[in-house]
């Protein structure tokens, strides 16, 4: 099953609210104490993360019954909140502030990440700009689409580029081996243009928009950054494998993850990196 009308509009403004209350307010006003570190100096989380991820669990608890809520700072606290991922019947996976190191610098790409699972399935996703208010879904068996506050659905399809010449994606080369790093960028060289934003929300977002035709990330495919997004390339004509060609599933812990505009650049982009599975 799906969410139903009533589900997503509370999914929806669940999200919003806690940008209005929690995310935006501490935007360029954060004070060093209000920003940590995790796993790395540049794994950061910051008072925004831990307070709009309590807000939204504690309203989607409140109404969805039969629900469990995991976000990523619940789950950095104690990882065992993973297993529920791919054992309960119904998961709602929250990112309250994807690409935290550019919010918490100042700069204004960063988005909000909403995925629900049933029975260790995508269903349904959301990717959300808390800066222009606008947002992105998709659903099991519907196409995604962009919508704003006041504006008409507009349904969303993938680039129909597979020129290499011509082709743009994201490759996080901060997350990968460090021996590796030359050998993506040797292998991307004829490539249009291949970056990295820091922020799989708005990744996710350009690629299901049909701005750029792939998008690579690992080599730990966490649920949170990825499961909302790879459903919504998926239903907006792309596909989301991992780089294997093994199907993505949100409780996996490693791997890499490849979601790509359509079959052609997924296969030209899986030949290129599948140096990295050696």
């Amino acid at each position: 099953m799906t969410l139903t009308s009533t589900e997503w509009g509370n999914l929806i403004e669940v999200v919003r609210s806690a940008a209005s209350q929690h995310i935006l307010p501490r935007f360029r006003n954060l004070e060093a104490s209000d920003v940590s570190t995790k796993s790395s100096p540049t794994d950061l989380v910051t008072l925004a993360d831990t307070e709009a991820e309590a807000a939204m669990t504690a309203a989607l608890l409140a109404q969805w019954s039969d629900t469990v809520v995991v976000g990523e700072e619940a789950i950095a606290e104690d990882p065992s909140k993973l297993a529920a991922i791919g054992a309960a019947t119904r998961v709602v996976i929250l990112d309250p502030v994807d690409g935290t190191w550019n919010f918490a610098k100042g700069l204004a790409l960063f988005g909000m990440i909403a995925a629900v699972v049933e029975s260790g399935k995508t269903v349904a996703g959301m990717l959300y700009d808390p800066v222009l208010d606008d947002w992105i879904v998709g659903s099991e068996g519907e196409r995604a689409f962009y919508t704003r506050p006041g504006a008409a659905d507009r349904q969303l399809r993938t680039s129909s580029l597979t020129n290499p010449e011509q082709m743009s994606g994201y490759v996080p080369l901060g997350l990968l081996p460090r021996e590796a790093r030359g050998e993506v960028i040797r292998r991307t060289a004829d490539f249009n243009r291949v970056s990295s934003l820091r922020c799989a929300c708005h990744e996710y977002r350009m690629l299901a928009q049909g701005h750029v035709e792939f998008a690579l990330s690992g080599p730990i495919p966490n649920a949170w950054d990825h499961a909302a997004g790879a459903l919504i390339v998926e239903r907006s004509g792309g596909v989301a494998r991992m780089l294997d060609g093994s199907p993505y599933k949100p409780e996996l812990t490693s791997g890499y993850v490849l979601t790509a505009a359509s079959q052609e650049v997924w296969d030209i982009c899986a030949e290129r990196f599948a140096f990295l599975l050696a």
